[in-house]
């Protein structure tokens, strides 16, 4: 196994993460207009459920993450779940394609600075800076322990602005040996505080901050304005 970093104990209120605007509003669903009556949507539902990855875990039907783990009952409770259960196919930094993690900053322009960054990545991809998304701040407040690479030389290679490689590997031996999640410095505002949460219990007080809309104009850089 790596050299595990040390532990932290964090407490840490009013950490940010953004996700796109359609995922935190409450409104009907988008299979209404395609029903004529009650029985034809409740088959429409049926059908969006049996590939809902969220729904899929709450039952108990994904690999990477059982629905003891999962959290029922709380504020938001369905956004936390679909954090863990939708992760991308490739993974993320501190995480593989089975099972997500609850990514947040500290700071909210570090959150800004994340957002734009992979945003961008994906439109250079199909060399087209020209979109316009909304964000919803999502707050929540964390106390507990966590894996903390901040001010360690020799955890560099976690941090590989080009590559998650090692740094899943690390996640995937510290998740198995019970790790709450890590504490590190952004990769995209070195500044920045970052936290990876695995454990859906310990996202506390989820609730909505301030929304931004990112707009690309023909230039990698966004501009960034308060709704």
């Amino acid at each position: 196994m790596a050299v595990v970093p040390k532990t932290s104990t964090l407490r840490q209120f009013d950490t940010c993460r953004l996700i796109p605007s359609r995922f935190a509003e409450l409104e009907d669903s988008v299979l209404a207009p395609l029903a004529d009556d009650s029985d034809t949507l409740r088959d429409l539902f049926d059908l969006d459920n049996a590939t809902n990855e969220r729904l899929r875990g709450e039952y108990g039907g994904l690999p990477g993450i059982g629905v003891d783990e999962l959290v029922f009952g709380v504020p938001n409770f369905r956004i936390i779940n679909a954090a863990f259960t939708y992760p991308r196919p490739e993974g993320s930094r501190f995480n593989d394609g089975e099972r997500g993690a609850w990514y947040c900053a500290f700071e909210v322009e570090t959150s800004l600075a994340e957002i734009c960054f992979h945003k961008t990545v994906e439109y250079q991809e199909i060399d087209r800076f020209d979109d316009s998304v909304t964000y919803q701040t999502l707050l929540a407040d964390f106390t507990s322990e966590f894996h903390d690479l901040r001010g360690v030389n020799g955890f560099a290679k976690y941090l590989d602005p080009a590559s998650y490689i090692a740094s899943q590997r690390l996640a995937e031996q510290l998740l198995d040996a019970g790790s709450m999640g890590i504490i590190y410095p952004s990769v995209r505002r070195p500044e920045g505080t970052c936290l990876a949460c695995f454990r859906p219990a310990l996202v506390g007080n989820v609730r909505k901050g301030q929304a931004y809309r990112l707009t690309w104009s023909g230039a990698p850089t966004p501009v960034i304005e308060l709704l």
